[in-house]
């Protein structure tokens, strides 16, 4: 294992799509929601603990090397509203070239091949961190952290916000991101004794609502 290629999953520049996405911050900030560094700094706070511990689960489950098209599923069953669906899945269709150029496996290949129009990305990058030889707790890490970068990165273009306190919000977070990866992980090593349904299933309703309201604005910065 090479722990340095975390650095590699984990980075903004990873081609896998992630840019053209808010994470919910382009419908919270037009909603006035957030506002400032202190407004983004709870929203992120919640979707770490929602969106983001179901997310990072599934990754750290897909590293552990259980059955990739089970946990798609098991994805799909967690993710109720169809616009992050589709995201998901085309998000997990860029992070799957990007991935397979970088760590080729077997196991990737066999998962394009079971979903074609795409897995939903978590499961996608935690089969890519097993491919480059991490654990289910990195792959949680990665996923934990794109889930509070990606708003924080798309606040600074939609407020202007100064990148300097966007940056500052991700360090106070830092305690939540160990907490919310740790779980995940716990969550994957219990899936022998307990299945699939050992994985967490927290909901964000209002993520939920505003998603779907987002997919069909006529004109919007970010995809989703």
């Amino acid at each position: 294992m090479s722990r340095a290629a975390l650095l590699v999953l984990a980075d903004g520049r990873f081609p896998a799509g992630g840019h053209a996405h808010s994470g919910g911050a382009e419908p919270a900030v037009a909603a006035g929601l957030v506002k400032d560094a202190h407004s983004l700094e709870e929203f992120c706070r919640g979707r770490l603990h929602t969106a983001g511990l179901v997310a990072a689960a599934l990754a750290a489950a897909a590293a552990a090397g259980h059955d990739p098209v089970a946990i798609d599923e098991a994805a799909d069953a967690r993710t109720p509203v169809l616009a992050l669906r589709t995201t998901a899945r085309k998000l997990g269709r860029q992070m799957m070239r990007a991935a397979r150029a970088t760590w080729p496996s077997a196991e990737l290949d066999a998962l394009a091949a079971a979903r074609p129009r795409g897995a939903h990305q978590p499961v996608v990058l935690g089969l890519a961190a097993r491919s480059a030889g991490l654990t289910p707790l990195d792959a949680a890490y990665a996923v934990a952290y794109e889930a509070v970068s990606g708003p924080a990165t798309a606040t600074v273009r939609l407020l202007s916000l100064d990148p300097f306190d966007a940056v500052a919000v991700l360090a106070r977070l830092t305690p939540d991101l160990d907490q919310t990866a740790a779980a995940a992980a716990a969550a994957a090593a219990r899936i022998p004794d307990e299945g699939l349904d050992a994985l967490p299933a927290a909901s964000a309703l209002l993520l939920d609502i505003t998603a779907q309201q987002h997919a069909a604005w006529p004109t919007r910065l970010f995809a989703s």
